[in-house]
């Protein structure tokens, strides 16, 4: 049935269709869009408005939106409060059910139903059981009509639609899994603040009102319900900007600060040390107690979540406090006097004042002392800035009236190396880390300290996500990245978009785009040579074609890319892709051009300059992301935060070689496994003379290319990649080059048993997949996160014990020959539970003892400096000489939360490359 052209009653009619077919709202049928009214309350007003605007993008008509119900023709949307006149009266009109909202949070009822007054009017309600709730539920509705939470932060533009209709039955949603649910936005000096200053709010030129108002609208889109505000010294206060706390009230976002700002003041801008003396409670106790009040009264009117405490003016620890134990006194009677003005301030009891103490660096070690807390404070367990949570609560700690929640970095600024640039954390990180707050009942609030916003968009939602629906973290993280990539892009390269994500992010697990220089911070150290090259180059040259692959892919998707979509693909893929790759190709091609200089190589000056090009494209991008839709991203992106020495360009050596006659092949000789699929590489190169080279007599092997020319531009060598589909003979073949002929060497050997480990460059690696038969349900499989796949992880139920208890892991190898071999057992350097915990394995090698091996790290130790940054912890176990034949071992559990990576049985003589690739890890497909 067509809806044009029919009477407003039967258009009526056609909307409230009943039967066996689910009923329809049509809001818009090629000439006709829904009308929209909203209450009186400025969130219901706002949202009313969004929606406006998404349905005039998607048919290109404009809504009436209005706050008066007499003004509904045909079909509108009703959004309010369930509690306010308006919902009242559509309720007294048309008998819509909104029961099941009173008492609840943030939840919402939708219902299509008609006037009973004007039989040619229906009502599409959305009611909420309180302001937020209403909100989601025109999110939710804009989310099925297909806008992305992303359509002006991220341009992904909306599309024209002929026709739109959604679902009428009445549904109630389900409450948001946390209930504060939030995002920090942090070092804010070289994207947010500047944008916001030059380019989109001048007239504040700072982060003012207009700029928390798009804030708060993606927020909304994303469900998000708290902002902890800018403030870093760039940054004017967010409470001394007219207008920014009013546009939150109006937005019904929730206003916290920050683990360094206490009773919602800003220290760092805030606190003047000429005019009010030393930020020290020791010395200074009445004007500290003073400036607290002021700002308790100043906000009183607002929804607030007040974070209680002290530290230090910004981020440091307590001044004047020499001890922990002093801390501890001194913060005790700090709470009590903030608990008391929060009190007086809002005429209630303390207790009624949502409060938060952030346990974060200096302030967990107090904590631990025996810091009293009151009980209905929420007690908010940090990461340790690089994506691993520092501790998570006892049965005691969980049983706090006041709960537990969690801060979580997305993006950071300090010791080892800050990760400022690129938005890298593994979403399969995210899912495990915040999982395991759940299980731990870590739920009331959640806060992502993201930076910018800008390039950390995807794993800002998926944070959001995971906080508002905790049901997702029982689907992998990759699943939930390919259906984010399909809403944006569509769903026909979903696939290979997820499969080029999931390769930048499992790159960056093995070391970030800002570790590439291998220097660091407090204090700044230059770059140095590059680990990847320790062990002759292959790691190297391994990791710069994984990017390579990556980039050449993404290039791929752009050019297939809808001119609608193009921006945004470059925003959230294009760009931190393209990004990545070219700063580890400048940086590792420079290492590489080192390494061959010293060994007298001619393609040193061909690596130089193939870093000077990775740099200027990196410039180039950088200042196309800032030129996009006109100007309106200027500003928001810089390649070089802070000016640390890994982001400056370098100098690129220039040596003159004298050329001499000579072709070599490296990397020729070959092995491979009998059903193991595995790609190899081999390089042809000469002495700086030009040369063509071709290669003849291979079979069984898929070779990249079989000829080519050696020159000047290619630096006089090409690298090769052979291909080897797992099945059949192999044979090598020749090379022949200037006249001469090498040898191609290649063999397959069988496999010890169907599915078992290979050895590969004398390393035996076991993953997470290899000991499945072997778990006997005592480890939990973490799928997408290690150098594998996927990891191992004790269970979290399980209690920390001296002797094994729970059933081993049992892995077995077979050694072809007699051997000194060494075992090496890498985690993902996850920090115990609770405070209760530890963090150990057993391991037994055949019937020996068993050996009780400790991953526990300590404070920001150099050891732990070097673990995040790699995101990897290993010990060694060594081995006696390994007869030829199968050999057995087994890791117990020992404390829960342990994750297992891999397992390395080591041979006599394999090479300690950095990298997953040098140790073994996942074949090159």
């Amino acid at each position: 049935m067509t809806l044009l052209n029919r009477s407003p009653v039967l258009l009526a009619a056609a909307l409230l269709a009943t039967g066996a077919q689910a009923r329809q709202a049509v809001l818009f049928d090629g000439r006709h869009v829904a009308g929209i009214v909203h209450d009186v309350e400025p969130s219901a007003r706002l949202a009313g408005e969004l929606l406006g605007r998404d349905l005039r993008q998607l048919t290109g008509r404009a809504p009436r939106v209005s706050g008066r119900l007499e003004d509904c023709r045909r079909l509108c949307v009703v959004v309010g409060r369930h509690d306010s006149a308006l919902l009242r009266a559509v309720a007294a009109d048309s008998g819509a059910d909104l029961g099941g909202l009173s008492g609840q949070w943030e939840r919402y009822v939708r219902v299509l139903v008609r006037s009973r007054r004007d039989p040619g009017t229906c009502y599409l309600v959305i009611a909420g059981s309180d302001q937020r709730g209403a909100v989601w539920g025109v999110v939710d509705l804009t989310r099925e009509l297909g806008v992305s939470a992303w359509e002006w932060w991220a341009d992904v533009t909306l599309r024209r639609v002929e026709r739109l209709s959604i679902g009428g039955a009445r549904r109630l949603s389900v409450a948001p899994s946390v209930r504060y649910r939030g995002i920090f936005l942090n070092d804010e000096d070289w994207g947010l603040q500047p944008w916001a200053a030059k380019t989109f709010e001048p007239e504040t030129g700072d982060i003012g009102p207009k700029t928390y108002a798009r804030i708060f609208e993606l927020m909304w889109r994303l469900k998000a319900n708290l902002i902890w505000p800018a403030m870093h010294d760039s940054t004017k206060p967010f409470y001394q900007i007219p207008g920014n706390a009013e546009t939150a009230r109006d937005y019904g976002i929730v206003v916290g600060t920050s683990h360094a700002e206490p009773m919602m003041r800003n220290n760092v801008r805030e606190w003047d040390d000429k005019t009010r003396g030393e930020f020290n409670f020791f010395n200074h106790r009445d004007a500290l107690v003073g400036y607290w009040r002021e700002r308790a009264e100043e906000v009183k009117g607002f929804e607030n979540l007040y974070t209680i405490g002290l530290r230090g003016k910004h981020d440091s620890g307590m001044e004047g406090a020499a001890t922990s134990e002093a801390a501890r006194d001194a913060l005790t009677d700090v709470i009590a006097i903030q608990r008391d003005l929060l009190g007086r301030s809002r005429n209630r009891p303390a207790g009624q004042v949502p409060q938060a103490l952030t346990l974060y660096k200096e302030v967990l070690d107090v904590y631990s002392t025996g810091l009293k807390v009151p009980d209905d404070v929420t007690l908010i367990w940090p990461e340790d800035n690089y994506g691993y949570i520092s501790r998570l609560p006892t049965p005691a700690e969980q049983a706090r009236g006041g709960g537990s929640g969690v801060y979580y970095h997305l993006s950071y600024w300090g010791r080892p190396h800050d990760y400022l640039w690129l938005a890298t954390t593994h979403p399969a990180l995210v899912r495990e880390q915040m999982g395991r707050a759940w299980d731990m009942n870590a739920r009331r609030i959640w806060v992502a300290n993201v930076g910018d916003i800008k390039p950390a968009e995807y794993l800002t939602q998926y944070f959001l996500d995971l906080a508002f629906d905790h049901r997702l973290l029982e689907q992998p993280a990759r699943a939930h990245l390919r259906g984010w990539l399909a809403r944006q892009f569509g769903e026909a390269g979903a696939d290979e978009l997820a499969a080029v994500m999931t390769g930048y992010y499992d790159l960056a697990f093995e070391r970030r785009p800002e570790f590439m220089g291998f220097s660091q911070v407090e204090p700044v150290t230059p770059i140095r040579t590059s680990d990847y090259v320790r062990g002759g180059g292959a790691a190297a040259h391994a990791r710069i074609d994984r990017y390579a692959d990556l980039m050449r892919r993404a290039d791929a998707a752009a050019a297939r890319m809808p001119a609608d979509r193009r921006d945004a693909f470059f925003q959230l893929i294009g760009y931190p892709v393209r990004g990545a790759a070219n700063i580890n190709a400048r940086n590792l091609k420079l290492d590489l051009a080192g390494l061959y200089a010293r060994q007298g190589r001619a393609n040193v000056n061909a690596y130089a300059e193939q870093a000077r090009t990775a740099h200027a494209a990196i410039v180039a991008d950088t200042a196309a992301y800032n030129r996009q839709r006109g100007g309106k991203w200027r500003g928001i992106m810089n390649m070089a935060p802070r000016g640390l020495p890994v982001f400056a360009e370098p100098a690129y050596p220039r040596i003159a070689l004298p050329s001499a006659p000579g072709c070599a092949v490296q990397g020729g000789d070959m092995e491979f496994t009998a059903g193991a699929p595995a790609t190899r590489t081999f390089t042809v190169y000469t002495n700086g003379r030009p040369a063509h080279w071709s290669a003849v007599g291979v079979r069984g092997l898929r070779l990249a290319a079989t000829t080519g020319e050696l020159n000047a531009a290619n630096g006089y060598e090409q690298r090769v990649a052979v291909r080897f589909d797992g099945q059949g003979a192999v044979r090598g073949g020749t090379v022949t080059c200037q006249g001469t002929a090498a040898k191609l060497a290649a063999r397959v050997r069988p496999a010890a048993r169907p599915g078992a480990p290979v050895e590969r460059a004398r390393v035996v690696t076991f993953g997470a997949a290899d000991a499945v038969a072997g778990r006997a349900g005592a480890w939990q499989t973490v799928p997408g996160l290690g150098s594998q796949g996927s990891a191992l992880r004790a269970p979290l139920a399980l209690r920390s014990t001296d002797a094994p208890a729970a059933p081993p892991l049992d892995l077995r190898f077979t050694s072809g020959v007699e051997a000194d071999a060494a075992l090496r057992l890498v985690a993902v350097p996850v920090h115990e539970l609770t405070a209760d915990a530890r963090l150990r394995i057993g391991v037994q090698v055949d019937n020996g003892p068993v050996a009780v091996l400790d991953y526990q790290t300590h404070g920001r130790s150099e050891a732990w400096k070097q673990t995040v940054l790699a995101n990897s912890l290993a010990r060694d176990v060594p081995l006696p000489v390994l007869s030829p034949g199968e050999h057995r071992v087994r890791i117990h559990p020992l404390d829960p939360g342990f994750v297992l990576d891999r397992v390395e049985v080591r041979l006599d003589g394999a090479r300690d490359d950095y990298g997953i690739g040098a140790s073994g890890g996942r074949e090159q497909e």
